[in-house]
């Protein structure tokens, strides 16, 4: 059996503990690998080695990082393929769909390749007499990085390229179910020549993460996962004097208005509720119809949603794969099983769903509810999984009014030929990534990734100028130099003046 060890300071190591986590490949629900669950020691161990590479790392030049971050991107390029392979036997997902996660990671890697311009001070001269004022950023020490299953090498990838171009090490803690990327990602940049200790990855479950999270070398915390846990994270990293931005769940609604190209939103609600079996953040769960086109959208829904092929991710026909464990598979089922009884018109059920020749993979199929209640479980609860929710609403103002009233903010969509209604709804709607007539709005590397309300907790969004503050602290210096024909200030008690 395979097995997955900690990548710290350069070098494979030993789980130490003896502890290890089964890591199953979905497609056929067998157990293929062991991972290294990491005791409080082997903590201790990987902080430790990325303190010791800050203190020269931390002041090693611009120049210098970029260098390898540039040989780090073109070695990802080239093995673009194996890394997609690994997120395949480990998370399901279909090959296509996990070269798409690489390419969005790589869009990270390409901005931290940049970092000279973000990092630029300002300078303002002359503000007093002979007083000059300039602003710098500085990389801040050891970063932690708790990353979750769904995106077991992007969302990586939305952190540390950053955080080390800012200068500071960091330590990965990925999701147990599916470590093998990030072992990989490791590796390929210690082959591109960043030194030991700068990227270390410590395999574990909640040992490893309360470990990170009340280390006294660890002064940054990046989270990635669902909301409970982000709450956790924040405040147990916030009482210990952490800085931390901690990314939670979501429930993504799109507004469909009675102007819109059905066809075109039906394509989207389609492509973004099941693709990667609804195992993404930014999945379309519940599309708000306005009455005049409902039954025409859910229509057509349903007669895309029911040619999905469903198979092994690495089968090239495959469009949709598995679950990532039957524990999640049975839970998602159980929201379509209630769904009726809650008082819900189960459209598509796709509980019970097998693969001939893998009957023993986590196997679900597509499922669509319509007339779902906000009441309802399968509204209310992010499910994580191929079930799309329709909601009937008479107007675009009711519409907007539903969507606000949701707990979480992470990324809503609204389908429409008008711009006088667009332009209201992206002011209106409260959450943090907006769509127009776009279902997933996952923004380009350059902006910066994140929701509102319960999707959020900390002050900063991901990678973009966000991710550059998040990972610095700015420092501000005042500067005078007198003249040598100036006469001694003196001592003056009272309140410094601009002149």
């Amino acid at each position: 059996m395979k097995t997955v060890n900690h990548w710290i300071g350069g070098k494979t190591v030993e789980g130490a503990s003896g502890n290890y986590g089964p890591v199953t490949d979905p497609a056929t629900g067998a157990v293929t690998t062991q991972v290294a669950l990491a005791s409080p020691d082997e903590v201790d161990a990987a902080v430790a080695a990325a303190k010791d590479a800050y203190a020269t790392w931390g002041t090693s030049s611009l120049s210098a990082r970029t260098a390898i971050l540039f040989r780090y991107r073109a070695l990802l390029d080239a093995h673009r393929d194996e890394i997609a392979a690994l997120i395949t036997a480990e998370h399901g997902k279909v090959h296509s769909d996990a070269l798409g996660e690489v390419a969005r990671g790589l869009e990270i890697v390409e901005l931290a390749c940049g970092i000279t311009t973000q990092l630029k001070g300002e300078l303002s001269t002359q503000v007093s007499t002979r007083v000059d004022v300039s602003s710098i950023r500085q990389s801040i020490g050891v970063v932690a990085g708790i990353t979750p299953f769904n995106f077991p090498a992007m969302v990586p990838m939305w952190m540390f390229p950053l955080a080390i171009a800012c200068g500071n090490t960091f330590v990965l803690k990925p999701s147990e179910k599916d470590p093998s990327a990030a072992n990989l990602l490791a590796e390929l940049a210690s082959e591109a020549g960043l030194p030991d200790g700068v990227l270390n990855v410590l395999h574990g479950d909640k040992v490893a993460v309360d470990g990170l999270l009340n280390h006294p070398d660890v002064s940054v915390v990046s989270f990635v996962g669902s909301t409970p846990i982000a709450r956790y994270i924040h405040a147990t990293a916030s009482a210990n004097g952490k800085r931390v931005q901690a990314l939670g769940g979501a429930k993504n609604h799109m507004l469909v208005l009675p102007d819109a190209d059905l066809d075109a939103a039906a394509d989207a609600a389609v492509s973004a509720a099941y693709g990667s079996a609804g195992e993404r953040c930014m999945a379309i769960s519940a599309v708000v119809a306005v009455a005049s086109v409902a039954d025409d959208l859910v229509a057509r829904i349903k007669d895309r949603a029911e040619k999905i092929k469903i198979g092994p991710g690495n089968d090239p026909t495959s469009e949709m794969g598995p679950l990532i464990t039957a524990v999640h598979r049975d839970k998602v089922a159980s929201y379509v099983t209630g769904a009726a009884a809650q008082g819900a018109d189960v459209v598509l059920d796709g509980t019970g769903h097998t693969v001939e020749g893998f009957e023993d993979g986590h196997w679900i199929g597509l499922s669509l509810l319509d007339n779902v209640s906000t009441d309802s479980d399968a509204y209310k609860d992010e499910i994580f999984g191929p079930v799309l929710c329709v909601l009937r609403v008479d107007t675009y103002e009711e519409g907007v009014a539903l969507m606000n009233a949701s707990p979480y903010g992470n990324g809503t969509a609204i389908f429409t030929r008008d711009g006088g209604a667009a332009r209201r709804f992206q002011l209106e709607i409260e959450a943090g990534m907006v769509g127009i007539n776009v279902p997933i709005p996952v923004p380009v590397g350059y902006h910066s990734f994140g929701g509102w309300k319960d999707s959020l907790f900390g002050d900063h969004h991901i990678y973009g100028n966000d991710g550059v503050h998040f990972y610095t602290r700015g420092k501000v210096t005042t500067t005078r130099w007198p003249d040598p024909a100036d006469a001694p200030a003196g001592v003056d008690l009272g309140f410094p003046s601009n002149h």
